[in-house]
């Protein structure tokens, strides 16, 4: 579906089709889309979209694809706060958000941002068959942001990337019952000097390659116009992911075109799902400038000699 791409200065490379899905796409009025997470069930692949509605709260709605690719966005919430399935409390006052999307044992696991007068905490809800979902609640202190599930457990342990929402750096956390979480490590941190050197924070739910965890990433430049955000890669450890194996020393992908630069939030790219196709291909969901959803493309090979070129480096 997604293999005409442009080439360009990035080693992910634009789907040429881009913007993916527009605010025009959306059936209803609203005041602009960001984040979506992604997977596939019956073979089609499925977005979780966040929406910011015109009186200001966000929920996630869900994206299908038809046979031409095309997505249409469902009116109803999956998650948020016109659910009427979903006792909403005040950490989501202000609704939900950034879901990231990981499939363990025939269960779609779903990570989201919890929104509130209090602050950020990372919720937790779950479906078979994106028809029902079952919120667990909210499974983080105050102010985490940035959840995402790896899709199998770590020497017997569930465990996850988050951000503290006050910090600069992903922590890894582990859990025995999804619920309760602590065990507690950094995993990067922001690099004087370079391209992620004000702040770092979690982008997909980590990738099982052959010998190593693949991580996206955002990363972080304050700049006289304001932040920069670029996405960045990196090889985590199989059996301890705080080891970091390699790190790429350039962005991956840069805001480079009017889609990415102009918006609600300029000069952003942002993602949080991907997806590995045809074994070596690497299709990245991501947001530009908080207005719209974009797809690029690139090699998991390219990626992997990306971040060991520099791995003195990081």
């Amino acid at each position: 579906m997604f293999r005409r791409k442009r080439e360009g200065r990035d080693i992910v490379h634009r789907w040429e089709g881009n913007p993916l899905i527009k605010l025009e796409d959306v059936g209803f009025r609203c005041a602009d889309i960001r984040a979506a997470g992604v997977t596939f069930y019956d073979e089609k692949p499925i977005f979780l979209l966040t929406i910011q509605h015109l009186a200001g709260y966000q929920s996630i709605h869900i994206a299908r694809s038809d046979d031409m690719g095309r997505f249409h966005i469902d009116n109803r919430p999956f998650l948020g706060i016109n659910d009427s399935e979903h006792k909403i409390c005040e950490h989501e006052a202000e609704g939900v958000m950034d879901t990231r999307i990981t499939l363990i044992d025939g269960t779609y696991y779903i990570m989201y941002v919890a929104c509130g007068k209090h602050g950020f905490r990372i919720g937790l809800a779950s479906t078979k068959d994106f028809e029902n979902v079952t919120c667990h609640g909210l499974i983080s202190e105050p102010d985490i942001k940035g959840g995402a599930l790896f899709p199998e457990k770590i020497n017997g342990r569930y465990a996850r990337l988050e951000r503290p929402a006050s910090g600069n750096s992903i922590w890894l956390s582990y859990s025995d019952d999804l619920v309760f979480w602590g065990s507690s490590e950094v995993v990067l941190s922001p690099r004087s000097g370079f391209w992620d050197s004000a702040r770092v924070g979690t982008g997909t739910p980590p990738i099982k390659l052959s010998d190593s965890w693949l991580i996206i990433y955002y990363g972080v430049k304050k700049t006289s116009a304001g932040p920069l955000f670029r996405l960045g890669a990196a090889l985590l450890d199989l059996d301890n992911p705080t080891k970091l194996i390699g790190r790429a020393n350039i962005p991956v992908l840069a805001p480079r075109e009017d889609y990415e630069r102009i918006g609600d939030q300029g000069n952003i790219v942002f993602c949080t799902g991907a997806f590995i196709q045809q074994k070596n291909k690497l299709q990245i969901v991501y947001c530009g400038a908080d207005s719209c959803i974009c797809i690029g493309s690139t090699s998991i090979d390219e990626i992997i000699d990306s971040c060991m070129s520099s791995k003195e480096d990081f």
